[in-house]
């Protein structure tokens, strides 16, 4: 049996190997949120004009923004329904791939290669996509004008940026209940047909049990990384609009940080979702944590 000896002779060669990636994780994820929490206590001046401490003020001019209470919920839409698609499309996937169908080889060659592509890249090739004069819609809307224009219809944007998170979402997902699937004995599989299961039965009975904590894992990352990981779809597709429809809360802090220099205000939404993602993460593991069995 190899030691952990064997494996690094030098005790600070492990904290070596993690010391960049750390380092990288508390200057743009800690000192950010920090700076974050702290200023949602001050009147921040654009360009270094100084601070004020104003307490709750800013949390209360937050909250009473109608604004922003719309972002939030257009924020909770696309986390459910984006979030269940983008685990429930490889899910079955994943299935079929299990099964060996036909082209099950090479396609979990061509599932995994979206995750190559990054964000901005899957915003600009989507918005080409679904663009209602040169993309794969064009020819329902030639024949029905006006039935698919996310240009101006804000539900068909939105359909627009659920669909390239989906997307975006497959190959990782994908990966994870593939290989929890593959993990599955097929000895069970075995006794549960002889026990006169079929195919559906076997997949509700023994599979999806058995793969719980690989679902459960997909659907913690998934419905934390779409608050965030949307920005970049919005950003590259729509803008934010029409009329303000795809606007999600994360984009809502850019446009006010970076567009109308209110570095309070973002600072203020910034710790109120990051709270929502806290509280939201820490409901999931309560909740649906405590169901999983993790022996088989």
């Amino acid at each position: 049996m190899t030691s952990e000896s064997t494996l690094f002779s030098n005790r600070w060669l492990p904290i070596l190997l993690v010391a960049p990636f750390m380092l990288l994780i508390v200057l743009f994820f800690y000192v950010p949120i920090f700076q974050a929490f702290y200023w949602s206590f001050f009147l921040e001046q654009p360009f270094g004009g100084g601070s004020m401490f104003v307490g709750l003020d800013n949390f209360a001019r937050v909250l009473s923004d109608r604004e922003f209470w719309q972002a939030g919920w257009r924020t909770l839409v696309f986390m459910v329904t984006a979030s269940s698609l983008a685990v429930l499309i490889p899910l079955i996937l994943a299935v079929a791939a299990d099964r060996k169908l036909r082209l099950s080889l090479p396609a979990r060659n061509v599932l995994v290669w979206p995750k190559g592509v990054a964000g901005a890249s899957i915003g600009v090739v989507f918005a080409f996509v679904f663009n209602p004069f040169v993309g794969i819609l064009a020819p329902l809307n030639k024949a029905f004008p006006g039935i698919w224009a996310p240009g101006i219809d804000g539900t068909d944007a939105f359909i627009t940026l659920i669909a390239a998170h989906v997307w975006g979402g497959i190959p990782f997902n994908f990966v994870i209940l593939l290989a929890g699937l593959q993990s599955i004995p097929r000895t069970m599989h075995q006794a549960a047909a002889m026990d006169g299961a079929g195919p559906w039965r076997r997949i509700f009975d023994v599979q999806l049990p058995l793969i719980m904590p690989q679902l459960f894992l997909t659907l913690v990352l998934e419905f934390t990384e779409s608050v965030t990981s949307a920005f970049a779809l919005i950003d590259t597709i729509t803008h934010g609009g029409p009329g303000g429809a795809t606007t999600l809360l994360v984009y809502k802090i850019y446009k006010d940080g970076f567009s109308g220099y209110d570095l309070s205000g973002a600072s203020t939404q910034t710790a109120i979702l990051m709270v929502f993602v806290i509280l939201l993460t820490a409901a999931q593991f309560v909740f649906l944590g405590r169901r999983i069995n993790y022996e088989r």
